[in-house]
């Protein structure tokens, strides 16, 4: 009997139920979701879609991702920075992505804010891995139930909390849990799932990021 939370696909393979018989999703889930990255730009991205998914489905927003790619620059924050209100203009009218002006206008106000964490912490790699939470904050298995009892957490609160007060918007606890989930801080593939185990080594073998000064 397959183990609940657990999807079977036509290829055999053992995936989150979320996955479901959708391509996109199982590309993404399978190459992506979980895997620890370390590049400012993709943390930057992985962020802003998160903010831009609330209230819809992420599927929306990952059929849409070359989209925001090509509106915001590549998610480069220096570029995304320096947009004014003829980009947001621009962006409103490009019916290739969620034209929400509160959301656009938090990805050009995020970017400056990002711009003010690499100066102070090097990198947003390195504040954010600063954050990852300890292995005794974490379930010792994760299973179905821990899963979707859980949309957002602790380690999540406090960063979104810090991150508000940087002056951050659009970072609500579980937008930033399912950021946390999607650039590896965590490891929410669940037990079963054949991605979980590669996903614990890339994590095991990776070498983490420092702040160049101290998380408070």
């Amino acid at each position: 009997m397959t183990a609940k939370g657990i999807n079977v696909g036509d290829d055999g393979r053992e995936r989150c139920s979320w996955t479901g018989n959708l391509e996109d999703y199982r590309r993404y889930h399978d190459a992506e979701w979980g895997r620890p990255v370390t590049d400012d730009i993709r943390l930057f991205e992985k962020i802003c879609l998160e903010g831009f998914q609330s209230g819809l489905s992420w599927l929306t927003i990952l059929r849409k991702r070359e989209n925001f790619r090509a509106a915001f620059a590549g998610f480069d924050f220096d570029k995304v920075a320096e947009f004014d209100d003829e980009d947001i203009a621009r962006c409103l009218a490009d019916t290739g992505i969620v034209r929400h002006r509160g959301k656009i206008v938090s990805t050009i106000n995020n970017a400056r804010r990002a711009q003010e964490m690499r100066a102070e912490f090097g990198s947003l790699a390195g504040y954010f891995w600063s954050h990852e939470p300890q292995a005794g904050e974490r379930p010792a298995v994760m299973d179905y139930e821990t899963l979707i009892a859980n949309p957002s957490t602790p380690t999540s609160s406090r960063i979104s909390k810090d991150l508000k007060k940087r002056g951050w918007t659009f970072v609500g606890p579980t937008t930033v849990y399912a950021f946390m989930q999607a650039m590896g801080l965590v490891n929410d593939h669940v037990h079963g799932c054949f991605c979980q185990p590669e996903v614990e080594r890339l994590r095991r073998e990776m070498k983490r990021p420092f702040a160049a000064v101290p998380v408070s």
